[in-house]
C-alpha cells in the first residue's frame, strides 16, 4: 500500500492504516510521471539508480517524501529498472475484486448502528471528539462541506455476525435483500462495501434501485469515505442512465471540496473516465460533466498543487473535449515552467501535450516550455517535461531545445537529471544536430579531454553509452579510437569500467579475449 497524505495530527498506529489516494488507480498512461514505479505499465519514472548516487525527494500524489532517481525515461539499462504495484483497495480496473484491506480503526465516516462503530478503542479519534466539519485522516467529509448525519447508533451484533460470515469463504450464499435496509451501514465497511460491488454487477434492475434507493440520501457521506466511496463507482459504472444523472446531481456545488479529498477525488474521475463518449445510454451527458467540471474555474492551480485534485484536472484533460476545458488551458498560461518544476504540475503539463487539440493553447505552453528548457532540464521534475517534449514534440521543437543545450553538452551530461535530457537529444534529433552534440565532446582540439572527463563521470558515462548506441558507422570508429587510447586510465575507474564493458560488447562479442585490445 502507499502512504496517505500528510495531515497535521498523526499517530503512530494509524499509519500502517493509509492508503495511497488514487495515483496507480488513476495515473495517466503517459511515460514520464516521477513518482510511479520505472517500466510499470502505467509508465516510466524513477526508481532506484544505484549509478546516480542518493536519491533526491519527490512528493506523489501523497504529499509523502519519495525519493526519486533520474529522470531517465524507458531505457534498459542497470540504472534503469524497478515494477510496479497498484496494490491498493478498490483498484478501478477490477472494483470487485479486491486485496485484504485490514480492518482500519480510521474507517470513515464511523456510522452508527455500523461494526466498526462498535470497535473503536480507547487511544483510537471517536466521531465525538472530532470538532464539527473536521476531516478524519481515513476519509471524512472535507472541511466546510457538511455531510447528513446518520441515524443514531444502534448495538447490533446480528451486524457484526453477518459481517463476519461474508469474510469466510464456507459461508452461504446471500443476496442483496439479506441487508435491505442497512445498505449504508455495509458500504461503511470494507467487506460489505465489497459484497455490495460484486452484487451491483449482476443483480437485477429491481434489486439495483432498491439499493440505489438508500444509497443517494447519504450519497455526499459515502463519496469521502474509505469503502463507500466505491459503491458509488460501481454505480456510475453499472447503475442506469438515471441513476448515474441522479448521482451527478449530488455532486453539484461541491465538485471543489470532493475533488481535493483523498477518496472524493476518485468519484470525480470515475465521472470523467468516459467523458469522450457522448452516447446518452453509456454515460452521463457531457453537457452534465462540463457544468459539474466548471466548478473549478478560479480554482485550477490549486487543484493542480494538491496530492488529488491534481489527477482530477488531469482526467478532465484527457477526457473532456479540449473545448469545454478551454479555463484549465488558460490557467496555466504564465505559469508553465513553475507548474513543470512542481511533482504534480509536471504531470499536468504533459497531459496537456498529449492531449490538447487546440493549436494555439498547446503553443503558447510549449513556447514556455522552451524559454526555460536549461532550466528545466536540470529540475528532478521539469526534466520529465523536457523529455517529453523532444520525444513527441514537433521537429522544430526539439531543434530548438538542443540548440539550446548545445555548447554545455558535457557540463549538462555531468548533471544527474539534465544528463537524461541530453540523452533525449542524442536519440530524437537529426543527423545534422547528433553531429554538432557528439563533435562538442570528441572533437579535435588541443588539450581536449573532454571524452575522457565524461567516461569516469557517474552520470555522463552513460551519454557516451547512447553515443555508441546511434552514432554513424565513421562517428563510431572516431569514438573507439579516443576510448582506446584512454583504456588503462579507465579501468581505474568504476564509471570507465561501464565504458570499456560496452566497447568490449560492442566490438569483442565472439572473441576468446575481447578486452585485449584494451
Amino acid at each position: 500500500m502507499g502512504v496517505a497524505s500528510q495531515h497535521p495530527y498523526t499517530e503512530p498506529m494509524y499509519v500502517s492504516y493509509l492508503q495511497h489516494p488514487s495515483a496507480h488507480a488513476y495515473a495517466s498512461p503517459g511515460q514520464f510521471d516521477p513518482t510511479a514505479p520505472r517500466g510499470s505499465a502505467i509508465g516510466s519514472s524513477p526508481g532506484f539508480d544505484p549509478q546516480k548516487g542518493s536519491l533526491p525527494f519527490a512528493y506523489s500524489s501523497d504529499q509523502s517524501p519519495h525519493v526519486l532517481r533520474s529522470g531517465a525515461v524507458n531505457s534498459p539499462s542497470i540504472r534503469k529498472g524497478g515494477t510496479t504495484n497498484s496494490n491498493f483497495y478498490g483498484n478501478p480496473t477490477n472494483l470487485g475484486l479486491f486485496m485484504q484491506y485490514p480492518t482500519s480503526p480510521l474507517t470513515s465516516p464511523v456510522y452508527p448502528g455500523s461494526p466498526v462503530a462498535n470497535s473503536v478503542t480507547s487511544g483510537r479519534i471517536s466521531e465525538s471528539n472530532r470538532s464539527s466539519g473536521s476531516s478524519v485522516r481515513g476519509g471524512g467529509a472535507y472541511p466546510g462541506w457538511q455531510s447528513p448525519r446518520l441515524h443514531d447508533k444502534i448495538d447490533d451484533s446480528k451486524l457484526h455476525s453477518f459481517l463476519e460470515e461474508l469474510k469466510s469463504t464456507k459461508s452461504r450464499r446471500y443476496e442483496l435483500s439479506d441487508i435491505a435496509g442497512r445498505i449504508v451501514e455495509f458500504s461503511a465497511d470494507q467487506h460489505g462495501s465489497r459484497f455490495i460491488q460484486q452484487k451491483l454487477e449482476s443483480c437485477s434492475a429491481e434489486e439495483k434501485a432498491s439499493v440505489f434507493q438508500e444509497v443517494l440520501p447519504h450519497a455526499s457521506t459515502l463519496m469521502t469515505d474509505v469503502f463507500g466511496n466505491y459503491v458509488i463507482q460501481k454505480f456510475f459504472e453499472h447503475g442506469s442512465p438515471e441513476e448515474r444523472k441522479e448521482l451527478a446531481n449530488q455532486l453539484v456545488g461541491h465538485v471543489l471540496p470532493l475533488s481535493l479529498q483523498m477518496y472524493g477525488c476518485r468519484v470525480i474521475q470515475k465521472i470523467l473516465i468516459n467523458c469522450q463518449s457522448l452516447e446518452a445510454l453509456e454515460v452521463i451527458e457531457l453537457d452534465q460533466k462540463t457544468q459539474l467540471v466548471f466548478e473549478l474555474d478560479g480554482h485550477v492551480l490549486r487543484c493542480v498543487r494538491d496530492q488529488n485534485g491534481n489527477h482530477v484536472i488531469q482526467k478532465c484533460i484527457e477526457r473532456v473535449p479540449t473545448e469545454r476545458i478551454g479555463f484549465i488551458i488558460s490557467a496555466f498560461r504564465g505559469h508553465v515552467a513553475t507548474l513543470s518544476m512542481h511533482p504534480y504540475g509536471c504531470r499536468v503539463i504533459q497531459r496537456v501535450l498529449e492531449h490538447c487539440s487546440d493549436e494555439l493553447q498547446s503553443s503558447c505552453i510549449v513556447d514556455e516550455i522552451l524559454q526555460s528548457a536549461c532550466i528545466l532540464a536540470q529540475d528532478q521534475y521539469g526534466n520529465y517535461v523536457t523529455q517529453h517534449v523532444l520525444e513527441r514534440g514537433k521537429p522544430l521543437e526539439r531543434s530548438q531545445i538542443i540548440n539550446k543545450l548545445s555548447g554545455q553538452v558535457v557540463q549538462m551530461s555531468q548533471h544527474k537529471f539534465a544528463s537524461n535530457v541530453i540523452e533525449k537529444c542524442l536519440e530524437h534529433g537529426n543527423s545534422a544536430e547528433r553531429e554538432i552534440l557528439i563533435m562538442e565532446i570528441v572533437g579535435q582540439t588541443e588539450g581536449n579531454d573532454n571524452l575522457l572527463i565524461m567516461m569516469k563521470d557517474q552520470f555522463a558515462n552513460y551519454v557516451v553509452q547512447k553515443i555508441l548506441d546511434v552514432c554513424t558507422d565513421t562517428q563510431r570508429e572516431l569514438l573507439l579510437g579516443c576510448i582506446r587510447s584512454h583504456s588503462q586510465a579507465l579501468k581505474k575507474y568504476t564509471y570507465g569500467k561501464h565504458i570499456v564493458a560496452r566497447v568490449e560488447q560492442l566490438c569483442g562479442d565472439g572473441e576468446e579475449n575481447p578486452s585485449s585490445e584494451f
